[in-house]
């Protein structure tokens, strides 16, 4: 039977007996057990397990596993695994005199990511590790083929979206990888807590090849990978040289067409205007010649105002020299002619024309046209 004072400097508390303590008679003097393995780092991808792994010497008692500090799963020697939640569960393994105790989570998430600790509760033999937790996502090139000419450059992108944490990308051709200088990467924050990266290519083909990109996490066991075909085509450059010899043949013809519009506008306008002008100098001249012909309408209205109709009555003057000479000197004195009735018959036999009257007048040697105004 053990005493109390070299039991508790040879022995390692392990329980409690009838005075509360139990003792490791096994081990003896100084001897204990301990952890002789602690977990190691790992690196998952969210959704699939983490395991992690903690060997402890014989005579260990309890084991305790926590996750960022609280505790999650613990394992009696006497009981085995005691399991609070189904994401956390383990598995045991003996070797030897050693017990091996391993961790598995499952349906990891990026909130899981943080620190594993492994303890049996003794000082100084709590081991740890972390735990990274990353997010697979997407990548793509819009184009599964493109069709290339000679001498022609291109930009290819590659998207990757959704990764946690940013993907490394890198490119490749006919599976050896393009110089990073021909590819520039751009890295942008995405919803909760993922990231976007954006890779744009810009190359010259010469030949046809397949283009590759290719994004890694370190989760990942091979890189995810996205493709696109480059046709070189050199038919396509002829069909472009074709397509270019048109378009300046219709360059050429539509700025000939064009010229040729112009012209004919020009000379339908100035056809027009001389119409114009012609239309107005015939007015001019008809006005003219209507102005002409009242005026010259006006003259004879007025010649013929002015000379009137025929006197019926005048008597040229040779005539009136004739015939009035002789008659001169047997025509009584004016008085006479209101001397008695006879004279005054004698007088009106001569015949009934309005001219007659011109004896009943003074005579004058002079010449005397009548007008008469109608």
């Amino acid at each position: 039977m053990w005493s109390r004072a070299p039991a508790i400097l040879a022995g390692v508390l392990t329980g409690s007996d009838r005075n509360g303590l139990q003792w490791d008679e096994e081990k003896g003097l100084g001897f204990c057990y301990s952890i002789t393995k602690g977990p190691e780092n790992a690196t998952v991808l969210a959704g699939s397990q983490a395991r992690f792994n903690c060997t402890v010497s014989a005579g260990w008692k309890v084991l305790i596993w926590l996750s960022k500090g609280s505790p999650v799963l613990t394992v009696l020697s006497s009981q085995g695994s005691v399991e609070t939640t189904e994401r956390f569960t383990s598995q045991n393994y003996t070797s030897g005199d050693e017990f091996t105790s391993e961790l598995i989570i499952h349906n990891t998430q990026m909130s899981d990511s943080g620190r594993i600790e492994c303890s049996i509760q003794q000082p100084s033999e709590n081991n740890f590790a972390f735990l990274s937790v990353q997010v697979n996502g997407s990548l793509l090139i819009k184009n599964s083929t493109l069709t290339v000419r000679e001498n022609q450059t291109i930009e290819i992108v590659c998207e990757a979206l959704g990764w946690a944490p940013a993907p490394d990308i890198t490119w490749m051709t006919n599976d050896s990888l393009i110089d990073k200088s021909s590819y520039v990467t751009q890295q942008s924050p995405g919803s909760h807590g993922l990231h976007n990266a954006l890779s744009t290519l810009t190359l010259t083909p010469t030949d046809t090849e397949v283009l590759t990109c290719l994004a890694d996490i370190e989760a990942l066991p091979s890189p995810q990978n996205a493709t696109v075909t480059l046709i070189f085509d050199k038919s396509a450059t002829e069909n472009d040289y074709s397509e270019d010899n048109r378009s300046t043949w219709v360059i050429v013809l539509a700025v000939v067409l064009s010229f040729l519009g112009i012209v004919l506008l020009i000379v339908i306008i100035v056809f027009a205007v001389r119409c114009c002008l012609k239309r107005r100098g015939s007015t001019y001249e008809n006005e003219v010649r209507k102005v002409s012909a009242e005026k010259k309408k006006d003259g004879d209205l007025e010649n013929r105002q002015r000379n009137g109709s025929e006197n019926l009555g005048y008597i040229p003057e040779e005539l009136w020299n004739t015939e009035q000479s002789p008659r001169l000197a047997s025509l009584p004195p004016m008085f006479s002619k209101f001397a008695g009735p006879d004279d005054d018959l004698h007088i009106t036999s001569v015949p009934k024309v309005r001219p007659q009257r011109r004896t009943d007048y003074l005579i004058s040697p002079k010449k005397i046209r009548n007008v008469t105004l109608v």
